[in-house]
């Protein structure tokens, strides 16, 4: 793959100044017009020590408009980083719809360094490039475009720049280090490339020994980049009334064409359902008054003291809270709440998203609020909201929430394999039990900010939000993350169930 970088193709200067005039006015157009689409652009920077991609960077801010662009350099990651997932720093620097992200450094750092360092064995280093490709194709099929430089130099190049960086005092501070290495770091970044060109996100191996040849040819490469971002289109969501109309094979079609314009696959075959999850609930149980106060005392010590052991050892806590409409969500929060230090814990709750969330791709918005190692973070509603509302709604397409339960299941990967512990609950009510809660609501002056006409619509449409959450349930369930279904009409009984679930989750957590 780097043999055809090693060329020592060069560009004169006449030519270079006749090119970056045209090209700098190219791009400028296709930047203005990628302000006004659903897309972003994200450029990602890498390559050789010396192979001039802090110039290259500079260069770029230099012929984009400024008002569009954000730049990350990636360098050692901070205390803040290193106790989230790995993928948490990048999610938050992910530029807005209608803009260019230039990232100096990128996801693919730590694994390659790790492999060639051999920290990382290759039986760890393959996964991780697999974990890269479903990042990447996941943004792509959220609207991201992606430009993969890696500026290439051959051995001999590489040891000439070197030496000059050295005698004008800009040498990094491992460079003649990783040099030392040349080998060993060629065939480990080739391997990572080769592995991660996927048509969503190819790799362009750019020949980096001319300082002109190699802006000019990322400059090229940047403004095709942009063009096929502005040019890309496709149907809009179907609202559940014109679906009607197309149709499933229509909405089928247009999703299929979608797909194929960015060179992923088409719609994936739908989901059978199974036996009934929410049927086998015993909505039956109760707890007494005292056998209910008892069982909390002591569940809420136990959840303080494991609260307390999880932030000594530095394991981390998400609890996502879904359920019924008056099932008791923010009550159940409370006595969480209730038990816990409020240093350690942080509620998010989650409405419709904000101008700059929906600028994002959806996940963007909960990456926010992970927590930090030893902290705990309370979701009341979360990403769920793909698969449930955006879904029953006609909010999201088809092939949007139909791929959101692979997305989730990653994104949930990600936090149990660095360590944390994942909880989640749907607190289950039978509709006569909901419809009694409704009227309660609407009669007690103190309760009536509970209740909207929105709950009322929702409640006619349980029977297409019980598909979604059957559904979600089966599709979204791992070892380390899965699902508590709470049998939610007595809501004393739900209460001491949801904190018994967290207790045992803690406990496991820490061994």
């Amino acid at each position: 793959m780097f043999e055809q970088a090693e060329k020592g193709l060069t560009l004169s200067d006449r030519a270079y100044e006749t090119t970056v005039r045209y090209l700098r006015s190219k791009l400028l157009s296709a930047h203005f017009a990628l302000r006004d689409t659903k897309r972003q652009v994200v450029v990602i920077v890498s390559g050789a020590d010396g192979a001039g991609k802090g110039e290259l960077v500079h260069r770029l801010n230099e012929w984009l408009d400024p008002r569009g662009v954000v730049t990350h350099a990636f360098w050692d990651a901070s205390d803040e980083e290193e106790e989230r997932p790995h993928f948490w720093r990048f999610w938050r620097a992910m530029p807005g719809k209608g803009r260019v992200g230039i990232f100096f450094g990128s996801w693919y750092t730590r694994p390659i360094i790790e492999r060639v360092k051999k920290v990382r064995r290759k039986r760890e280093f393959m996964p991780e490039l697999d974990r890269i490709v479903a990042f990447e194709r996941m943004l792509t099929e959220g609207g991201t475009t992606f430009v993969k430089l890696w500026m290439h130099l051959a051995k001999d190049a590489q040891r000439e720049k070197l030496a000059q960086l050295d005698k004008d005092g800009r040498i990094g501070p491992d460079d003649w280090e990783h040099f030392k290495v040349y080998d060993r770091y060629r065939e480990v970044s080739e391997r990572a490339l080769v592995h991660t060109n996927e048509p969503w996100a190819p790799w362009h191996v750019v020949d980096a020994t001319d300082r002109r040849h190699r802006e000019v040819e990322a400059g090229k490469l940047l403004l095709a980049a942009i063009e096929t971002a502005t040019a890309f289109t496709t149907e809009a969501p179907r609202t559940p009334r014109t679906a009607k109309r197309g149709g499933k094979a229509a909405a089928k079609r247009s999703e299929t064409v979608a797909a194929r314009a960015v060179g992923l696959p088409a719609v994936p075959a739908r989901w059978v359902a199974g036996p009934s999850l929410l049927d086998a609930v015993d909505l039956t149980q109760k707890l007494s008054v005292v056998m209910y106060e008892r069982e909390m005392k002591t569940l809420q010590e136990r959840l303080s003291r494991l609260a307390w052991a999880a932030r000594e050892q530095g394991v981390a806590t998400v609890l996502a809270f879904e359920g019924w409409d008056a099932a008791g969500k923010g009550s159940a929060i409370r006595r969480v709440t209730g038990a816990i230090d409020p240093r350690l814990y942080r509620v998010t709750g989650i409405a419709a998203p904000t101008d700059e969330e929906r600028a994002q791709h959806y996940l963007w918005r909960f990456w926010r609020h992970i927590p930090r190692d030893g902290r705990i973070a309370i979701f009341d509603r979360s990403w769920y909201g793909r698969v449930l509302v955006e879904r029953v709604e006609g909010f999201a397409p088809v092939a949007e929430w139909d791929r959101a339960f692979g997305e989730i299941n990653a994104f949930e990967r990600q936090l149990t394999d660095h360590g944390m512990a994942v909880a989640k609950f749907w607190i289950h009510i039978s509709a006569d039990e909901q419809l009694k809660r409704f009227k309660e609501r609407e009669r007690v002056v103190y309760k009536r900010f509970k209740i909207t006409d929105e709950d009322w619509r929702n409640r006619k449409r349980m029977p297409a939000y019980r598909e979604a959450v059957e559904e979600m349930l089966a599709r979204c369930t791992a070892p380390d993350a899965t699902w508590t279904v709470v049998a939610g009409n007595d809501k004393r009984f739900a209460r001491v169930q949801i904190l018994r679930a967290i207790a045992d989750r803690l406990e496991r957590a820490l061994g």
